[in-house]
């Protein structure tokens, strides 16, 4: 196997006045490219932390955190943005659509900040689109779409750049058990297609569909579990 993400005794502590929190205490992990892995945890116990250090949307206070070969840490903010445009697809719980825009206009931004042509940014949308099964809603505004519709196209946007990482943040959390259900199936297929997919979820029943699954518990990684492969 080959890693993709090596990550060695990385802390996050946030401070606030003389309150210091330690929400990431000397978490070291190696994901390799085409794993599936879920991060789970009690609320606060710093998943979603390490998910936007993961994503390059936060930095840690000390550690190593090493992306495809590039070393993270001396990064400067352009840089970073690049990195994670380039490398990094980043799905929010909370979709993150622009109201303001189309289906197809959401799912093109990741490329449109690449300076991509009009014609491979169709090309690549469309083809994402229909990958999610939404292509019959590209010219739909996110408040014309149903939660799971939504989570969709933020899926596609996240992945029309066709990146390394794929990062899920609770991407059934605001949704009833039939869309969850389709959308962890998807997940399921991408990461099949070749995807590496590291998802945060509240969900024992979803997590355990990971190939891998990291439990956290105050900022610290409690157990690894692997699961069997056939």
């Amino acid at each position: 196997m080959t890693a993709l993400v090596t990550i060695n005794n990385i802390n996050k502590v946030y401070s606030k006045g003389q309150v210091k929190t330690h929400a990431l205490q000397d978490v070291s992990l190696t994901i390799n490219k085409g794993e599936f892995i879920a991060i789970s945890g009690a609320s606060g116990c710093g998943k979603s932390t390490l998910l936007s250090i993961l994503g390059l949307l936060d930095t840690p206070t000390d550690g190593h955190y090493q992306l495809a070969n590039i070393d993270t840490h001396s990064l400067k903010v352009d840089q970073r943005s690049s990195v994670r445009n380039k490398h990094i697809g980043y799905v929010f719980q909370s979709f993150n659509l622009i109201d303001s825009l189309t289906v197809f206009e959401n799912v093109a931004l990741p490329l449109e900040h690449r300076g991509t042509s009009s014609k491979e940014i169709k090309t690549a949308v469309e083809k994402q689109l229909a990958a999610v099964n939404m292509s019959a809603r590209l010219d739909h505004k996110p408040n014309q779409l149903s939660g799971g519709q939504q989570q969709r196209v933020a899926i596609a946007r996240a992945l029309v750049g066709n990146p390394d990482l794929l990062l899920v943040d609770e991407p059934t959390g605001n949704l009833d058990s039939q869309n969850g259900d389709a959308v962890m199936q998807l997940l399921l297929d991408l990461n099949k297609q070749g995807a590496t997919v590291v998802m945060v979820t509240h969900d024992e029943r979803y997590s355990q569909m990971a190939q891998r699954q990291i439990r956290l518990f105050d900022g610290k990684v409690l157990v690894e579990h692997q699961e069997a492969v056939a």
